[in-house]
């Protein structure tokens, strides 16, 4: 297994590292927060100007035709700087799928817009990490023309902004399909609702006979399960890369923090207990980088990674929790301060921890997975 990364690899991270530090500044950030805008659209284009919205998408559709490493490089340098895009919702939940289950007319059609800046897409999945009694269903019905489409999704990320919006659907045999929604189609309603850890304007997705052509199918019918599995290794890996940058920056943060901070004329960090705390959030955000980096390079060499995905999300949803805690504590009363930078890592990094499951969901389907499949436990010693 090689970690190391390719020359032009490390040009892409530094070309994104320079453009989200240059604009996501602490002072921007505050004004901005200051203001009802949810999203920079500003950083947007300059993405897309740069080829970074079109990071993994084929030369073909107007894409640097790159992969999930690099895209993940991406969303890493975003976490860094708690940028306020929906670039994990459109370059992952629906840029992803698309590229591998959708056609050549799907890619072009989608993906040429995608990567120009000019569409917004999300995926109706939070689903996963529900409990079935809360779980929302819409149903798919076979027609001459298409199909019709019918039910709710909740808590669609940035969906308040998709122009698309990918959403699994059961026919009546209970067959589970994918479809491509404009969610400026007749029937299609989005409610936005703000989450409470965030200023992420995500929405309720209602379908009231919402008529589709059958080119808006993604893959095949009744495919749809598979997909999803697929989708949802991605989405918790494109979760993690962002939990790289939000605690890594904020443990660095602290860090400088309590060097520069004195109490009874000496520097905070020189307290054995804070420097302790320090060293324990270190080898929390290296134990979310290398669970995650493992996963990752499994998923980009086209190798099952279904344990290496839920252990590195259940890093990135429990070890979090202590990085940016110790953050805030560290800090104190500025710690508390909600226009304080450091707030914005743990409203972040919170918000991370409760997509897609939470740690003890993670930890209960990964058990799942090894008491299904006990040579997964031991795969760790073959690489």
């Amino acid at each position: 297994m090689d970690f190391s990364f390719t020359e032009d690899q490390n040009a892409i991270r530094d070309l994104a590292q320079q453009i989200f530090s240059d604009r996501a500044t602490d002072e921007f950030l505050l004004e901005f927060s200051r203001t009802d805008n949810t999203y920079d659209d500003s950083l947007w284009t300059v993405l897309a100007e740069q080829g970074l919205l079109g990071i993994a998408i084929p030369e073909s559709a107007g894409g640097t035709g790159l992969g999930l490493t690099e895209l993940c490089m991406v969303l890493e340098e975003q976490g860094r700087r708690v940028a306020p895009i929906p670039l994990y919702a459109s370059l992952v939940l629906g840029g992803l799928p698309i590229l591998e289950f959708g056609s050549a007319d799907q890619q072009q059609r989608w993906l040429s817009a995608l990567a120009a800046g000019e569409a917004k897409f999300s995926a109706a999945i939070a689903d996963v990490g529900m409990t079935e009694a809360m779980a929302t269903t819409v149903s798919a019905e076979k027609t001459a023309e298409g199909w019709t489409l019918n039910g709710c999704k909740a808590v669609v990320p940035d969906g308040a902004v998709a122009d698309f919006i990918l959403v699994p659907a059961d026919d009546i045999d209970g067959n589970t399909s994918f479809f491509v929604v404009d969610t400026t189609s007749v029937g299609v309603q989005l409610k936005p609702v703000e989450i409470g850890l965030s200023r992420e304007r995500a929405a309720h997705l209602e379908l009231g006979n919402v008529t589709l052509e059958n080119s808006a199918l993604l893959g095949e019918a009744g495919q749809g399960a598979e997909i999803l599995e697929w989708l949802e290794q991605r989405a918790n890996i494109g979760h993690c890369a962002l939990q790289v940058g939000v605690t890594e920056a904020a443990m660095m943060r602290t860090a400088e923090y309590v060097s520069e901070r004195k109490q009874f004329g000496v520097a905070l960090g020189t307290f054995q207990a804070l420097a302790m705390r320090m060293a324990d959030s270190y080898i929390d955000v290296e134990g979310i980088r290398s669970t995650y980096w493992l996963a990752l390079w499994r998923l980009s060499n086209d190798q099952d990674a279904r344990a290496e995905v839920r252990a590195a999300k259940w890093w990135a949803c429990d070890a979090s929790h202590r990085i940016v805690s110790t953050a805030q504590h560290l800090h104190g009363g500025m710690g508390a301060d909600i226009e304080y930078p450091i707030h914005r890592f743990f409203l972040m990094a919170k918000q991370i921890s409760l997509s897609l499951g939470s740690a003890s969901k993670q930890l209960e389907k990964l058990g799942q997975l090894l008491a299904a499949d006990d040579t997964l436990g031991f795969r760790a010693l073959e690489v």
